[in-house]
């Protein structure tokens, strides 16, 4: 397990090597979510930290990822930029010097902390599928649905599928997990209009997102989007942005129909943990250096391939 408190300069900043927690006082904390903390700062705004915790089997581990949440954090904000003709998104002007008093704090959280648009957020996940893979094999395997969509019969595992499918699911609670929904029940939950817009633009970022990657040898399989509404009913793209842990990235020149292909995120501490007696209720496991290091090296080489 990780212990003390490294420091590392980055651009003469001085930047804390993981962070568990973003423990601040000077702000009231509205949400604390596996990653994620959450602050209030006006009517308007509210600041992000994304942190290096990490969350497998819905439980979230006692050691950070070093450096993960700085990586989440910036390739969320490059896809933030990248889309923005697309649809507006959460991002402000407001810098973290301008929120927080403590210079001491604004050095700790810098490259992890953003000030974000307060908007009200949507209650389902926008999942996109581009490939079989994951639960969506499973139920292809059983019904050759995926998440009640019809699908061509003879596909293997890790198919491209003829085209990109939208197959949201609700949002759970922290340790719970969430649960696929119809097209038809998000209509319920949005109402008819609202539902289209948010299936149209999901599907539309992931197409788009997805044919850049694969000019930099990245496959991406499946993603989530999440989405909120301003005052005046505007939808905006929110939360993160097609990172290694809201998406399946694959490395396109290993990638190979009929089997499950390496991914750039937590799958090396997946299958770590599928070697242990573990019943995969809290509390979790302590991960070894080795297993900690190899993926955050995996969430920094899919950046530089994404973003440089």
């Amino acid at each position: 397990m990780i212990s003390g408190f490294f420091i590392k300069q980055y651009n003469q900043m001085t930047i804390p090597a993981f962070l568990l927690d973003a423990d601040l006082n000077s702000l009231p904390l509205i949400h604390k979510g596996k990653v994620r903390d959450i602050y209030d700062i006006d009517d308007k705004h509210m600041l992000i930290v994304t942190t290096d915790r990490l969350s497998a089997f819905d439980v979230i581990l006692p050691d950070p990822i070093p450096g993960k949440g700085i990586v989440l954090n910036e390739v969320s904000n490059f896809w933030f930029e990248k889309l923005g003709d697309l649809i507006p998104n959460q991002l402000s002007d407001v810098t973290l010097n301008q929120v927080l008093d403590n210079e001491q704090d604004c050095q700790r959280l810098e490259k992890r902390g953003i000030v974000v648009k307060k908007l009200n957020p949507l209650p389902i996940e926008a999942i996109v599928r581009g490939y079989l893979i994951g639960s969506g094999w499973k139920d292809y395997q059983k019904s050759g649905k995926v998440c009640g969509i019809q699908l061509p019969e003879n596909l293997q595992q890790a198919s491209q599928l003829p085209e990109a499918i939208f197959t949201p699911s609700t949002k759970a609670a922290v340790g719970e997990h969430d649960e696929n929904i119809s097209y038809e029940q998000t209509i319920e939950l949005l109402g008819e209009d609202l539902a289209k817009q948010v299936r149209d633009i999901s599907l539309t970022l992931y197409t788009t997102a997805a044919k850049y990657a694969l000019e930099r040898n990245i496959i991406i399989a499946d993603t989530k989007f999440e989405f909120g509404l301003d005052d005046n009913g505007v939808l905006h793209l929110i939360d993160e942005v097609l990172t290694p842990d809201s998406s399946r990235f694959w490395d396109a020149k290993e990638y190979k129909v009929g089997t499950s292909p390496a991914s750039f995120d937590k799958q090396i501490v997946r299958d770590y943990l599928e070697t242990l007696d573990w019943d995969k209720t809290n509390p979790g496991p302590t991960l070894p250096s080795e297993v900690t290091e190899k993926t955050a090296a995996k969430y920094r080489e899919v950046q530089a391939l994404l973003t440089e």
